[in-house]
């Protein structure tokens, strides 16, 4: 594995300078700890960070190997049960895999799911990956992972593991998994990767079934020392689709920020929220609709969404963010960077003067950019404001049906000369005549 680009003078100040940022912001007294412990053992699998953000840090790339899983949870984006009829094949994956390499941006794969480790052929693509000196995370639920499976992780080069985990209370965690062992055989798999010494992140998805639990999670993080902890929040996407009414309110964000960073005082574990991109201005006093204090540094970016995230799904089609089903292309297709740098939606997303709304005049959307899945979940329009955010916002927000599926939107508008291209963003009705007028119509 090639270390220069991970190990560079500018990278480690970029890190330290985002730790030094949130230990100001919180009063983390574990700062010391982190460092002597956690901080150069993470920065291979932080891929180069260019700071903090939504998903963590940017930029890394994140490739959905199949849908297929062992379990049923309810929250979970992706809606089938089985593998995808076009899943990319294994000579596809390592074509792809061999793109991603040659870009300097991406340094790190997240093989996700479904559940990756049910792909028949994921050892082979992991060393795939491993040889072209990519650093392998792999996001899964757990279960399969014993000792030995994480020792041939570990060989294979996988340097991090994400593992969900939805409550210190086993029922609940199984409920949500809907499985009777998934607490402890998730569990048996955390502590087989921290015997063999991978970085260890925890994935929290809060909804209103667990909200409650959040500080024991965040506690049990910091009792295990977990490096990261990633606190999701219910965006109601495919089969999470079904539980709308568990996604958050405004106000019920607003007490998640302010729990995050409450505990992130005593946990030498590093939180950080996902799909709440309001608590990076948070940290710096600046969720607030009264006159603000200056923005300090480069540290803090908000939502990853079309910046710091590529995520490719099983059949090679590349979206900006798993909760943003808007395809930039298809790596069978085009070229990886071809879609990164040039395609519409990563354009128009990275260029936070074309948001809407409350997010296109707030004073915060450098720093914050609201969350674009949830914008794209209310209206069909991933530019839209986002309809959670507790400064502009009350009370639940209003998902519909027919955004949340989880499938990729196809077609776009049928006015050939749409002066804002709408069609490219795959913006549903109410979007459409807001900007265009009522003559407006999504095919």
């Amino acid at each position: 594995m090639m270390l220069a680009p991970y190990f560079a003078f500018g990278n480690l100040t970029r890190q330290l300078r985002a730790a030094l940022m949130l230990r100001k912001a919180t009063g983390w007294r574990h700062f010391g700890s982190w460092v002597r412990t956690s901080s150069l053992r993470s920065i291979p699998v932080s891929a180069g960070a260019v700071g903090m953000g939504c998903i963590g840090y940017g930029r890394h790339a994140v490739w959905e190997v199949t849908e297929a899983c062992n379990l049923r949870c309810r929250h979970c984006h992706v809606s089938s049960t089985g593998a995808g009829p076009d899943e990319l094949t294994t000579r596809e994956g390592k074509a792809f895999v061999d793109q991603l390499a040659s870009m300097d941006a991406f340094r790190m794969l997240v093989y996700s799911g479904g559940e990756p480790l049910v792909r028949k052929d994921i050892d082979e693509l992991l060393a795939h990956s491993a040889r072209r000196g990519l650093v392998n995370v792999i996001a899964t639920n757990g279960t399969l992972i014993d000792a030995a499976r994480a020792k041939e992780l570990k060989r294979l080069g996988v340097r991090g593991i994400a593992v969900g985990f939805d409550s210190t209370d086993p029922s609940i965690h199984n409920e949500i998994r809907r499985s009777p062992t998934a607490f402890d055989r998730a569990m048996r798999g955390i502590e087989a990767c921290k015997a063999a010494g991978m970085v260890v992140q925890i994935n929290f998805t809060a909804m209103r079934e667990n909200l409650a639990t959040l500080p024991d999670v965040i506690r049990f993080c910091h009792e295990i020392r977990a490096d990261i902890m990633l606190c999701y929040q219910l965006v109601p996407m495919g089969r999470g689709s079904a539980i709308v009414d568990s996604a958050l309110s405004a106000e019920e964000t607003r007490e998640l920020v302010d729990t995050v960073r409450r505990m992130q005082r005593d946990a030498v574990t590093i939180v950080e929220p996902v799909a709440a991109p309001q608590y990076w201005p948070h940290l710096l006093g600046r969720d607030h609709t009264g006159e603000k204090p200056p923005m300090s540094g480069d540290a803090f970016h908000g939502c990853a969404a079309g910046w710091g995230l590529l995520y490719v799904k099983p059949n090679g089609n590349v979206w900006p963010c798993p909760f943003v089903p808007i395809s930039g292309g298809s790596v069978r297709d085009e070229s990886l960077r071809d879609i990164w740098e040039r395609s519409d939606i990563f354009v128009k997303l990275r260029d936070r003067s074309q948001l809407q709304g409350k997010c296109g005049e707030c004073e915060n959307k450098e720093i914050c950019g609201g969350c674009r899945g949830k914008a794209y979940a209310a209206s069909g329009d991933p530019l839209a404001e986002d309809p959670a955010c507790y400064l502009h916002h009350t009370g639940k927000p209003a998902y519909k049906a027919e955004f949340i599926s989880g499938k990729e939107r196809e077609g776009g508008c049928e006015r050939e000369a749409c002066p804002a291209e709408q069609g490219t963003l795959g913006c549903g009705p109410n979007a459409l005549e807001q900007r265009c007028g009522p003559s407006a119509q999504v095919t």
